[in-house]
C-alpha cells in the first residue's frame, strides 16, 4: 500500500507530469489512489505513452514495479542526507506557498524546514549585474536579514549568488530555490554557498525528483516558488526580457508586493525595472522602505512563530522568565531607536537570537518597535513593567 507521499512522489517521475498536471488530475478525480487504480487511458490528455506505460506495469506488478522501488530509493536517500520530504498535508509545508496557485504537490527541504514559514523577502535579478548591481543585491540583502527577513533567491550567478552572502554576512537567514533536484547544486561553483546556507541555518528548496539536473523549462517554474514564499519580491538589476521578470510577475499573479531599485537609463539591466516601476511596482532606494512597507508582515510572523498566540503586555510581563541574553539585548539598547542590524553588531549574536529578544521584551513592556528600530521605554526597568 503506497502512502500518500509515495503516490505524489510516484507521479513526480512520471514522464511530463508536473504540477500543474497532477493539479488538473485531482479537478477530475477524488484522490491520486483513484487515478492509479483507473485505467491509463482515461487519462490519456494528461499522461504521455510512455507514462501510460509505467502505469499499466505498476497496475500489474503492484510494489515491484521499478517505479516504486524508485520512489522508495528516493526516500531512503532522503532520510539518509537529512532531507524533509514535505506534501502539501504536512504540518510543515509553507503556508503562503500553500495559497498560490498549483502549488508545488512535494518539496525536499534540505537544511532548517522552519526557514520556510518565517517571513521572506525574495531578492532577484541579473545573471550578470553591473558592480553597483551586485552591491545592491548584497547590501539590501544585508539590511533585510538584519531586520529579521529570511532572504530567499534562486542560487544563480550575480544577483542570486550576492543575496544569500549578503544575508550570510550578518548571520541572516538565506533560503535558496533550487532548479534541479535537491541532490544537484546548479550551478556547481555555488556550491560552497549553498553549504554555507544550511550551516548558518537556511535551507535548500527543490520541487523536483531527485536526479534532475538543470533544464531551461524547470527555472521559470522554480521562479514561482521564489515568490509565492516571499511577501515581497525585490527586483534589483533586470533587462527587459529576463528571468527576474518572470518572478516579478509570478509575485503580481500571487498577490504580493513587488518592489524595484531604479538606475541609470543608459543601462540596459536597468531597463526592466523601470518597466515594472511604471507598471506599479513600488520604487525603493533602501531596505528601510522595505522594513516599512512589511514591518506588520514581519512583527505578525513573528508573534505566530514565537508565540502563536500573543497574551497581554501587562499580564505576561512577569510570567516571561528573564534570561542573560535578553539582559545583554536590552543592556545595548538605550532610549533612541536602535537597527536591528546595529544591536546584532553590538551583541555579536545571531539576527534570529536578537529578534527573538527583542520580540519578548516588547511583550514585557521593556522595548518598543518605533519602524526604523527598536528602543527603550522610559519609566521601564528591566523585568517589570511600572
Amino acid at each position: 500500500m503506497l502512502t500518500a507521499v509515495e503516490q505524489k512522489l510516484l507521479f513526480q517521475h512520471l514522464p511530463g507530469v508536473g504540477a500543474a498536471s497532477y493539479w488538473k488530475l485531482m479537478e477530475r478525480s477524488p484522490s491520486l489512489s483513484s487515478v492509479l487504480e483507473s485505467p491509463p487511458d482515461t487519462f490519456s490528455d494528461v499522461f504521455s505513452e510512455e507514462a501510460r506505460q509505467m502505469l499499466r506495469e505498476l497496475q500489474h506488478t503492484g510494489e515491484n514495479s521499478d517505479i516504486v522501488r524508485l520512489v522508495r530509493a528516493d526516500l531512503e536517500w532522503a532520510d539518509r542526507h537529512s532531507v524533509q520530504v514535505l506534501d502539501t498535508d504536512h504540518p510543515q509545508y509553507p503556508e503562503m506557498l500553500r495559497e498560490i496557485k498549483r502549488p508545488p504537490p512535494v518539496l525536499y527541504v534540505a537544511g532548517d524546514v522552519s526557514q520556510l514559514s518565517f517571513p521572506q523577502v525574495a531578492i532577484v535579478g541579473s545573471r550578470n549585474p553591473t558592480p553597483s548591481g551586485r552591491g545592491s543585491a548584497f547590501d539590501f540583502s544585508k539590511a533585510l536579514a538584519a531586520n529579521g527577513f529570511t532572504i530567499t533567491s534562486g542560487l544563480a550567478l550575480g544577483v542570486d549568488a550576492a543575496a544569500h552572502q549578503g544575508a550570510l554576512a550578518c548571520q541572516g537567514k538565506t533560503i535558496a530555490v533550487l532548479g534541479t533536484g535537491i541532490d544537484q547544486v546548479y550551478p556547481q561553483r555555488n556550491k560552497q554557498i549553498a553549504d554555507q546556507i544550511i550551516a548558518n541555518g537556511g535551507a535548500l528548496v527543490s520541487e523536483f525528483p531527485l536526479g534532475t539536473t538543470a533544464k531551461p523549462a524547470n527555472f521559470p517554474q522554480r521562479n514561482r516558488i521564489i515568490s509565492g514564499l516571499s511577501y515581497g519580491t525585490l527586483v534589483v538589476e533586470a533587462a527587459v526580457r529576463s528571468g527576474s521578470l518572470i518572478t516579478a510577475r509570478y509575485a503580481l499573479q500571487q498577490n504580493r508586493e513587488l518592489f524595484a531599485i531604479p538606475g541609470s537609463i543608459h543601462n540596459p539591466l536597468a531597463r526592466g525595472c523601470h518597466s515594472l516601476i511604471k507598471d506599479g511596482a513600488k520604487l525603493v532606494e533602501s531596505a528601510d522602505d522595505i522594513v516599512e512597507e512589511l514591518k506588520g508582515f514581519l512583527q505578525l510572523k513573528w508573534e505566530q512563530v514565537n508565540l502563536d498566540i500573543v497574551p497581554d503586555t501587562h499580564s505576561i510581563a512577569t510570567e516571561i522568565v528573564s534570561n542573560e541574553q535578553e539582559d545583554f539585548v536590552l543592556d545595548q539598547l538605550g532610549y533612541e531607536p536602535t537597527a536591528i542590524d546595529l544591536l546584532t553588531e553590538r551583541t555579536s549574536l545571531p539576527v534570529g537570537d536578537v529578534m527573538a529578544c527583542l520580540l519578548t521584551l516588547e511583550l514585557k513592556g521593556l522595548v518598543a518597535n518605533v519602524g526604523t528600530g527598536y528602543m527603550r521605554i522610559r519609566g521601564s526597568s528591566r523585568g517589570l513593567v511600572l
